[in-house]
């Protein structure tokens, strides 16, 4: 399994997750100056027009980066598009990252072969996130050029399955690059995410709890606190299955273990399904990986940790 060679610039192969309404620039350029993939969703930029702020600072931000520290480039960075047809700005946001020739497009909730070869037109790529071998045959069949698998215990919209599993069954017929998502929040976790099969490890909710996140302090101070017998699956917010913060629901007068089904026919990102409270601003996303998060600190110092845990791992099987 090899990898293209816009990531060879990693110091860990881990994709931050993007995060609805959390992932900015401020949170993407640290986690691609500290050597990981940045990534955000093209609809945190609102309105429409600020997305294309948002690429031009990233862009160059992290270009001068590359030239004041050549020995260490930054990672590259990915946005992520909503496929679905609930998404009426897709196009245009899809316009705006071909301006900007953005390196990584992340596409969710729908596959098209169109979107892949235009991003391959301008000489990115694509990744698209799953949750079983079905879906990911057909995100293959329309052109992506990899999969994120979205394993049990993954934040927000999140899988079934066992990442055992997932992995298992793709790499039977899909030898190109796999991220695995769910859970995966220390160096350690990193390493057998590699060992079972993927390429890289796509982490999210410990990135909630940095400086950098775009993230409420209530919220920040949840992802501490929490651990995973503390993580509510749910498809009422918005139609699709997700993991959040039981304490978030609490907070909004529902009973966590009595929640309605959702329906994914009413999808609508960011104002809540058939609920008062709005899905990522009051019901807080998260994976069941939190338990080891216990404080708030800079990306630069997460990774570090990341970094040393990851080391350690290696030094510890090399024995």
């Amino acid at each position: 399994m090899s990898l293209p060679p816009l990531f060879d610039r990693l110091r860990l192969p881990v994709i931050g997750s993007p995060l609805f309404i959390i992932s900015g620039p401020e949170l993407v350029i640290a986690q691609c100056k500290a050597g990981i993939v940045g990534a955000f969703p093209a609809l945190n930029a609102r309105p429409q027009a600020l997305l294309d702020e948002w690429l031009h600072r990233i862009t160059e931000e992290l270009a001068a980066h590359n030239r004041a520290h050549p020995d260490r480039p930054a990672a590259p960075f990915a946005v992520n598009q909503i496929v679905h047809r609930s998404n009426e700005r897709l196009e245009a946001d899809l316009a705006t990252c071909a301006k900007w020739q953005v390196p990584i497009i992340i596409t969710s909730l729908g596959a098209r072969e169109d979107l892949n070869q235009a991003v391959h037109g301008w000489g990115g790529i694509t990744l698209h996130d799953i949750i079983d071998d079905r879906f990911a045959r057909k995100a293959i069949e329309k052109g992506a050029d990899g999969l994120i698998a979205v394993a049990a215990g993954a934040g927000g919209h999140a899988g079934r399955l066992s990442p055992f599993a997932i992995v298992q069954e793709i790499r039977q017929w899909f030898d190109g690059p796999l991220a695995l998502s769910g859970s995966i929040a220390t160096g350690g976790a990193v390493l057998a995410a590699q060992a079972m099969g993927a390429d890289l490890a796509y982490i999210g909710s410990p990135f909630i709890a940095t400086d950098e996140a775009n993230a409420a302090p209530g919220y920040k101070q949840g992802i501490v606190e929490g651990k995973a017998a503390d993580i509510v699956y749910s498809n009422l917010f918005t139609g699709v299955h997700g993991n959040y913060l039981r304490a978030s629901i609490v907070a909004a007068g529902m009973d966590p273990d009595a929640l309605p089904e959702g329906d994914l026919k009413t999808m609508d990102f960011g104002t809540g399904n058939g609920a008062k409270a709005k899905a990522w601003k009051d019901i807080w996303g998260s994976g069941q990986g939190i338990g080891v998060v216990d404080c708030v600190e800079p990306v630069a110092v997460r990774v570090d940790r990341l970094e040393r845990e990851y080391k350690a791992a290696r030094a510890r099987l090399a024995l």
